[in-house]
């Protein structure tokens, strides 16, 4: 389960700036954000599983993310990883418009996932449960998480308004003066593990328990929990992305600071 909030065209040094929570089991390989040594324009974490990414910027002026989709707890098996589609668009050169048509017919051989694509001009969302459908993103603020984009979830929630209050603060200018430390309360609100009250819960088909653990912006567990939050500011400077790494218990285990000229 994932955690995604977005400001789209809403901050004038920074027409896109994006924080999110990546939920997974902490065994599962993974590398953190780093080049990818096999594209040395892409930068972001690696699923060492199955190949893919959950979120990953390219230097030529593109951004994939995903999460996946909770609907019981029904395994969500397929013959495709969802991450592919995160590397696949960012190494790519097609069009956030032409590269969510182009998923059409295939996109039900995904697990289940919600998707956003950016390719420099175009913010656009897809998602393939129950059906498929896509549309470009308008300006505003946005949340995405394991159910509909822009669901009222009490995590979108919390994610939107520690984005939004961010971006009207001292911190942004700062961040954009060159302070890496001005996302510091970004990182903090990430990490907030307080679970919603239960009238707030949605109903995603597993039982209250596990709604109740899963509801918080970071999900504390030993086994599953929360494994990074990262921090991603588009503007004229190029591309700023950081990351915190998870272990389990929620113990950091490191972070990684990047800025990334955008080729021209």
């Amino acid at each position: 389960m994932c955690l995604i909030a977005v400001a789209w065209r809403v901050h004038p040094a920074y027409p896109l700036a994006l924080i999110a929570n990546r939920d997974e089991f902490h065994g599962r390989p993974t590398a953190p954000a780093e080049t990818d040594p096999e594209a040395p324009a892409v930068f972001g974490g690696r699923d060492l599983q199955a190949g893919g990414s959950w979120l990953q910027v390219s230097r030529r002026g593109r951004l994939a993310a995903v999460t996946n989709v909770r609907a019981g707890l029904a395994s969500d098996t397929a013959p495709r990883s969802r991450g592919r589609l995160v590397r696949d668009f960012v190494r790519g050169d097609a069009s956030t418009d032409r590269a969510l048509a182009a998923l059409a017919p295939t996109a039900a051989e995904y697990g289940r996932f919600n998707l956003l694509f950016w390719d420099g001009a175009t913010l656009g969302f897809a998602g393939n449960h129950p059906h498929y459908r896509r549309h470009a993103i308008a300006p505003g603020l946005h949340a995405m998480s394991n159910g509909e984009f822009d669901a009222p979830w009490p995590k979108s929630t919390r994610a939107t308004r520690a984005l939004d209050g961010w971006l009207a603060s001292p911190g942004a200018d700062a961040w954009a003066d060159g302070d890496a430390s001005a996302v510091g309360t970004l990182f903090d609100a990430l990490a907030d593990r307080t679970p919603a009250p239960d009238d707030e819960l949605p109903d995603t088909g597993v039982g209250l328990d596990l709604e109740r653990m899963l509801s918080p912006p970071f999900v504390l567990g030993e086994r599953y929990g929360t494994r990074c939050s990262t921090v991603v500011l588009i503007g004229a400077r190029g591309i700023a992305f950081a990351e915190r790494q998870y272990g389990p218990g929620g113990v950091v285990q490191g972070q990684t600071e990047a800025m990334l000229e955008i080729d021209a």
